[in-house]
């Protein structure tokens, strides 16, 4: 288990358990939707562009609420396998799009840099930020806060990975938690989620 957190406050970076690179699973597409985000504000590329029967930005939308792969196969498509390495660079994280890896560190500063708005327009920060609340998986750091904490996050799953990447927001306070474990195989899922649960309920218990 790699877990990290990190106080908008302060934007300081606290790690816990294993700080090498995990498959990240679909972690990873915050990094590709920002990508692309980022080239649209370039003018390289379009939200409004044609993409799979529909545009790039209900693509956007699919693969970081629904998680869908097939529509982040077609962001990656556009922005190309150096694009995001190239970007991921860009803002200080080491990216391999081949292996799809990030430590939990990692993951948690390009969702800090993100929510605060260093990334990012503030339309396309917002219109991102919207996209990782009420996804289809609601089950690991959602479902452990308690009520009145607002929660923007991107699971990932994937063999014996199991990740939740999260904003959690109240009032003022905003902490970005990142907790990604590996099990033997997708039978020990449910072990990770509840060791994600457990991490979130002490996270929760002492910051809010």
């Amino acid at each position: 288990m790699g877990v990290a957190l990190i106080d908008m406050a302060d934007g300081i970076v606290h790690e816990y358990g294993v700080r090498e690179k995990f498959v990240a699973a679909s972690t990873g597409k915050v990094l590709a939707a920002a990508t692309y985000y980022h080239l649209a504000e370039s003018g390289l590329v379009s939200l409004a562009a044609p993409m799979g029967g529909s545009t790039a930005e209900v693509h956007l939308r699919r693969m970081i609420q629904q998680s869908d792969n097939q529509s982040w196969g077609l962001i990656l498509g556009a922005i190309g396998y150096q694009g995001i390495q190239d970007y991921a660079a860009s803002i200080g994280i080491t990216y391999d799009r081949v292996l799809n890896t990030l430590t939990a560190a990692e993951t948690a500063r390009i969702l800090a840099l993100l929510f605060g708005g260093r990334l990012l327009s503030g339309a396309n920060t917002a219109q991102l930020l919207s996209y990782m609340q009420y996804t289809n998986y609601e089950s690991l750091i959602p479902a452990a806060v308690p009520a009145g904490i607002n929660v923007f996050h991107k699971y990932g799953l994937l063999d014996g990975n199991l990740h939740d990447a999260a904003i959690l927001v109240q009032d003022t306070r905003a902490y970005v938690l990142v907790v990604y474990t590996l099990g033997h195989d997708a039978a020990g899922m449910p072990g990770g989620a509840g060791i994600i649960h457990q991490v979130t309920q002490a996270v929760a218990a002492k910051l809010f």
